[in-house]
This record gives structure tokens, sequence and C-alpha cells, in this order.
């Protein structure tokens, strides 16, 4: 019995080790001077080299590629198309600024137009949706005078959400 216990524990640990996590990490500030919102995404690169070669048909090699215009050119139609802001139906437009890489992991950096203070905003997120089904992101909005975010989960299931500052 107590063979059968142990044996179901391995078995339990080992799943989850095999098993990976699909994540990202949205968070959205709004600078108090320039009025526009500042948005900083967090996804696996590895994850999204596989969502890229489909995307775009082609092989996208994030840590060795040579042509970095043209990397960034990828990642800013993906991520405009991907991740979508809006206030009170109004769409928000953005520009891709940059990224940087830290270990396994891709931060791209993106701001959109000045805006009036925010009081909700809506949020779409499906990055990494195509290839990954359970692929999570998480948004953090940081309303002007709140030090404590508002947070969204989006999966398949609910690709978007509103967050009001209230």
């Amino acid at each position: 019995m107590q063979h059968n216990y142990i044996a179901l524990l391995i078995w339990g640990w080992v799943g989850l080790i095999a098993h990976p996590f699909y994540i990202s990490l949205t968070e959205i500030r709004q600078n108090p001077q320039s009025g526009r919102l500042e948005m900083a995404q967090k996804v696996f690169w590895d994850d999204l080299e596989v969502e890229l070669n489909e995307y775009t048909g082609q092989t996208v090699d994030i840590l060795g590629t040579e042509d970095q215009e043209a990397l960034n050119q990828i990642f800013s139609q993906y991520l405009t198309e991907k991740t979508r802001l809006s206030i009170k139906g109004k769409d928000i437009q953005t520009n891709y600024l940059g990224y940087e890489i830290e270990e396994d992991a891709i931060w791209f950096y993106i701001e959109s137009e000045p805006v009036e203070e925010i009081s909700e905003l809506n949020v779409e997120c499906t990055i990494l949706f195509e290839n990954f089904d359970g692929q999570q992101n998480i948004v953090h909005v940081y309303f002007p005078g709140f030090s404590a975010p508002k947070s969204l989960l989006l999966s398949k299931g609910e690709k978007d959400g509103t967050l009001k500052k209230e």
C-alpha cells in the first residue's frame, strides 16, 4: 500500500516536471508627463520562436539572427496584432519600441499614443494562443494614483477583459 502511494506521488511529480507551463506577463502604466500608456511584455523566447515560425511561415531564430531590422519588424507586426488596447470601445494605437533578452525570456517595450488619464482599460492579449492550448497571459494595469495593479488572467476561452480604476 505504501509503495503504491509513493509511486503515485512520484508519477504526479514527473507529470508536473514533464508538462511545461505557458505564460506571459504584460504590465501597463500611464506616463503622467506624456499621457502615453507604456507597456512591457515578457514572453519565453523559445515558445515565441515556435509561434513566430508558424505566424511568418519561415524559421525565426531570436538569439541567432543577424538581421535585427527584420526581426524587429516581425515582433512589431505580431505584437500589434496580438495585443490590443481600447478605452470605451475606441482602439488605442501602439508603437513597438524594441526588446531585450533576459535569460530564457524576452521583454518587449511598447507605448501608445497620448490618452486622457485612464480610469478603465480593455486589454486583448492573444500572445502564443495559436500553438499553446494551455497559454495564459497575465495582465497588470497600474492606474494613475494607485500603487497596486488591477489584473487579468487571459486564456483561449477569455482573450480580453476590462479593468477599472475603482
